[in-house]
């Protein structure tokens, strides 16, 4: 298991994001940036140790509907500060909708994946959530935690747009995003996943889709970036029009790499 991987008992995907080599000079700092799935299944021995990590700001990267069906567990003595939105939809998450409408292959996954990333930098709720995230992380005295629901998508690409502002090689990039299909543990989920979809759909997704569910793919990430330079011209284009301009990501940077 790579290092970067925490096993939590009912916090799925932990991560820390930091510890990378910048092109800016020195390292993304450890046990600074951490990722994960949501939080409302953390056991009190997970939460415990989350309250060691020294969190200054915990980023809820979910929809207020997927906040309310699984509420976040906090430890007693939990100060850091939340950054969440409740722009737009209130109804069920593109990915559930999907589920309910699919034919369930491979490829109608890979399609509604692919489609969802080129869109979801230019969502109003991602925007507001995005700039908010990097003004806390160029002022945060302490670690920074970013999640959804699964924690490989919305958090995904936040943690890749991350890397790119602390000068993280592009190779490192992908890597990192990719680590997702070994902290979920995909091969070892894959049949009660299906059948829980069999159990709420009424059919049964084939061994491929489900794995396709679970998991990310390179192009995935590939596909977001595209669509954000098509838009922008430069990812560094992108997150000026968020409102993180070259100071603030300077502040970030200063923040963050030691």
């Amino acid at each position: 298991m790579d290092l970067r991987i925490h096993s939590y008992e009912g916090v799925a995907n932990f991560r820390d994001f930091g510890d990378y080599a910048s092109r800016h000079g020195g390292r993304a700092a450890a046990r600074r940036l951490f990722r994960s799935a949501h939080h409302g299944g953390a056991t009190d021995a997970d939460l415990a140790r989350m309250a060691e990590l020294g969190l200054a700001a915990v980023v809820d990267l979910r929809r207020i509907s997927e906040r309310r069906a699984q509420p976040s567990r906090r430890w007693a003595d939990f100060a850091a500060e939340v950054i969440e939105c409740d722009i737009g939809d209130v109804g069920e998450a593109p990915h559930i909708a999907f589920l309910r409408r699919t034919d369930l292959s491979p490829a109608s996954v890979r399609a509604f994946y692919l489609d969802y990333y080129a869109k979801a930098p230019f969502e109003p709720r991602h925007r507001d959530l995005f700039r908010r995230y990097f003004e806390a992380l160029a002022r945060a005295p302490g670690g920074v935690l970013i999640h959804c629901t699964a924690g490989k998508d919305r958090t995904g690409l936040l943690a890749a747009l991350t890397h790119h502002v602390l000068g993280v090689a592009e190779d490192e990039i992908v890597a990192d995003y990719l680590l997702t299909n070994a902290a979920v543990g995909v091969e070892a989920r894959l049949p009660t996943v299906a059948l829980s979809l069999e159990q709420t759909l009424g059919r049964k997704p084939t061994e491929a889709a489900v794995r396709a569910f679970l998991g990310v793919e390179a192009d995935f990430l590939t596909a977001a970036l595209e669509a954000i330079r098509a838009g922008h011209g430069t990812v560094e284009g992108y997150l000026e029009s968020l409102g993180v301009d070259a100071s603030m990501q300077d502040a970030v940077r200063a923040n963050l790499l030691g």
